[in-house]
């Protein structure tokens, strides 16, 4: 690879960690830029920059003498106030393109999601000619479209980039699905019907997609300006997954059932009383959650197996084994 220096936002999380690995068997000089310190980082030899992606001069700083980036971190959920999503997904992202600009750094690989075109309705085979929707039920996908359109636009200024669409990470380490899964066990319930389908991607899938985003970008510049749609290529039942993350976790699968009518109507009034009684925490349901539960979500990568070569080497049923090792030595 001609590129020597690379960072990665967020190295330390799920995913910018999955990353930097398969940097590190590069034989590439990886600096990560994260808010906090990380010892595993530091004892794979990764240089660690502290600070936040807010801070515009902090990140031009960071980014000096580096060839490359992947934009990775962000902060995800279904709840929050709008400005905290904006700064961290938004102006965060303002930032890490200015600071490319003005270090002149060659390509940037941005970490997207599928949600940015959820329309509430199915979203069946799906490509990437898939248009943004009139209105967000949430901050998340939000601000989410509005850093993705800000790094399209970069990328006709000068400013190689690919923006990758993985959808439900999940793997050893997760620090967000799964988990949200299991602390639910006890409550949680089926909405909609049985028969959706969803996509899901193993963590080494979704970095190896990346990684791939950042050899061929270098190989095939007009490549720039692309988003690709990236999975396990093998479209599942929600519940069917929810079920073996729990077995995983040797917890019993998911009981009872909710009409989506239901959920989203609790989601309306929960929302509503959240917001009245100025309550942080996550409620229960929301119009976002009832709508991603009651869906299907699954997508067409053919480009991404096409542009980049892309295809799951790890798969669901070898993933699932991995996730139960990790729980029995992790507890």
């Amino acid at each position: 690879m001609k590129t020597k220096n690379v960072l990665v936002t967020g190295g330390g999380g799920f995913l910018g960690k999955a990353i930097v690995k398969k940097l590190i068997k590069k034989k590439i000089s990886i600096t990560s830029f994260s808010r906090s310190f990380y010892p595993d980082l530091e004892s794979m030899g990764v240089m660690q920059v502290q600070g936040d992606l807010t801070d515009k001069k902090a990140v031009a700083k960071a980014f000096k003498n580096t060839d490359a980036v992947f934009h990775v971190a962000a902060k995800p959920g279904i709840w929050g106030p709008f400005e905290e999503f904006f700064r961290a997904n938004v102006l965060a992202t303002q930032n890490v393109i200015s600071a490319c600009l003005e270090n002149k750094i060659k390509q940037l690989i941005y970490t997207s999601s599928p949600s940015v075109i959820f329309d509430e309705f199915d979203m069946e085979n799906i490509d990437e000619t898939a248009p943004y929707p009139g209105r967000y039920l949430a901050p998340y996908p939000e601000t989410k479209a509005m850093a993705e359109k800000l790094v399209k636009h970069a990328s006709k200024k000068g400013l190689n980039s690919i923006i990758i669409r993985p959808h439900l990470i999940w793997g050893p380490g997760d620090n967000h699905l799964v988990p949200g899964i299991i602390k639910r066990a006890k409550k949680l319930k089926r909405v909609g019907r049985k028969d959706d389908l969803v996509d899901t991607i193993y963590v080494d899938n979704a970095a190896d997609a990346h990684i791939l985003a950042f050899q061929k970008l270098l190989e095939d510049p007009s490549l720039s300006g692309n988003i690709y749609f990236v999975s396990q290529d093998e479209p599942v039942s929600k519940w069917q997954m929810a079920n073996a993350f729990l077995d995983a976790a040797g917890l019993p699968p998911v009981q009872g059932h909710v009409s989506a009518r239901t959920a989203y109507i609790a989601g309306s009034i929960f929302e509503f009383v959240y917001k009245v009684f100025n309550i942080k925490k996550e409620p229960p349901m929301t119009r976002f959650a009832a709508k991603e539960l009651a869906t299907s979500h699954w997508f067409d990568i053919s480009r991404a197996k096409k542009d980049l070569g892309y295809y799951p080497k790890v798969s669901t049923k070898e993933g699932l084994q991995k996730l139960k090792e990790w729980f029995s030595k992790t507890g």
